[in-house]
């Protein structure tokens, strides 16, 4: 035993040799000693808190936050937004802050959207809200579009159109811009089409309306028109929106496009016409130029035909089928025959046609 007086409990140690006995009661008081002051820092550094659960019905234990503390969580930050949501009655355990942490997510705008739907009569569970801001959307910036709708130029003056064109059926271009509101749609934000599909679909919808009109005076009288066939669309299926309203900003008149597309067709016609005109006067040219070599090869023809003329009198002198009187009988028929043409024109024609260059 161990004697309470402390100049005997100096004397022990001044002792050359403890006994083994007086060794482990010494061990023993040491350990005690470190395991109590463990506790005490543990208890003041979680004391705080845990009577903040405690008061305010969050049920987290010490134990809890001892174990978030050695998993590397921000155990103050997760007490701060239970204790939130268990006062704005909202029914979310720890594990599921934690493990929401624990998964890079941001819980305090989590745990905010979470409260203001509630707040706002939404629907919205702890668990749809960590999957919409895993996913990288503002989970609190949808809350509030959805409690207050947003508005959304058509087209985006940021891509570079500033406005929409369409062509009415009488040819005239008309130029419109819309401003559209929408409202988010929280069980269909995740997965759903972002604000680009919704620009893209109601500037698709005007264009098409514009387009269906008569004449761009029925438009400028009732721009509505258009708003109310592009809502009878279903514009916004499958898209993390809902549209609110289609609102006709600004429409002006463009350009006679009918008119400038006539005068175009006209233009393209009138080439095609000249080919083909041209076309045909080139084959008539040819079919000349033919008809020219035709003749100069029948005259050819011609030409050596009467050369065998000489040949055949010959012949016809040598085997005494034909006499000299016939022979100056039929030279006196020619003579008579080149008088007659002479007398009427018919050879000095011949001849100028034959001197005519081809």
């Amino acid at each position: 035993m161990i004697s309470r007086n402390p100049l005997a409990f100096v004397a022990l140690f001044a002792q050359d040799e403890i006994s083994p006995g007086t060794l482990i009661s010494l061990v023993a008081v040491g350990i005690i000693l470190i395991l109590l002051i463990i506790f005490l820092v543990v208890f003041f550094s979680f004391i705080r808190l845990w009577v903040q659960c405690l008061l305010t019905g969050a049920q987290i234990s010490i134990l809890d936050l001892i174990g978030m503390k050695l998993r590397n969580v921000d155990y103050a930050m997760i007490v701060r937004h239970k204790i939130a949501l268990v006062q704005a009655n909202v029914k979310v355990t720890t594990k599921e802050l934690e493990a929401h942490y624990l998964s890079r997510g941001n819980v305090p705008k989590t745990a905010a959207a979470v409260i203001a739907a509630h707040k706002a009569g939404l629907d919205l569970p702890w668990r749809t809200a960590a999957a919409i801001d895993l996913a990288g959307r503002d989970v609190f910036e949808a809350v509030r579009t959805s409690v207050y709708p947003k508005v959304i130029d058509c087209p985006d003056p940021s891509k570079g159109r500033p406005t929409l064109d369409g062509v009415c059926k009488n040819g005239i271009q008309l130029k419109a811009r819309a401003r559209v509101t929408v409202r988010t749609k929280l069980e269909r934000l995740v997965g759903g089409a972002t604000e680009e599909t919704i620009i893209a679909r109601v500037g698709e919808g005007i264009v098409k309306a514009i387009g269906s009109a008569e004449s761009h005076t029925d438009v400028l009288a009732n721009p509505a028109q258009i708003s109310q066939a592009v809502l009878q669309n279903s514009l916004d299926s499958q898209t993390a929106f809902e549209i609110v309203s289609i609102d006709i900003a600004e429409i002006d008149v463009g350009e006679n496009v009918g008119a400038e597309l006539q005068a175009n067709q006209a233009a393209a016609d009138l080439k095609v016409a000249q080919a083909q005109a041209e076309k045909r006067r080139a084959l008539a040219v040819a079919r000349e130029q033919e008809m020219r070599a035709l003749v100069e090869e029948n005259r050819a023809r011609v030409v050596l035909a009467e050369a065998e003329i000489p040949k055949a009198i010959a012949y016809a002198f040598q085997h005494g089928k034909l006499g000299v009187m016939d022979y100056y009988h039929m030279r006196n028929l020619q003579s008579d025959t080149e008088m007659r043409n002479a007398i009427a024109g018919v050879g000095n024609a011949r001849k100028e046609e034959d001197s005519t260059p081809s």
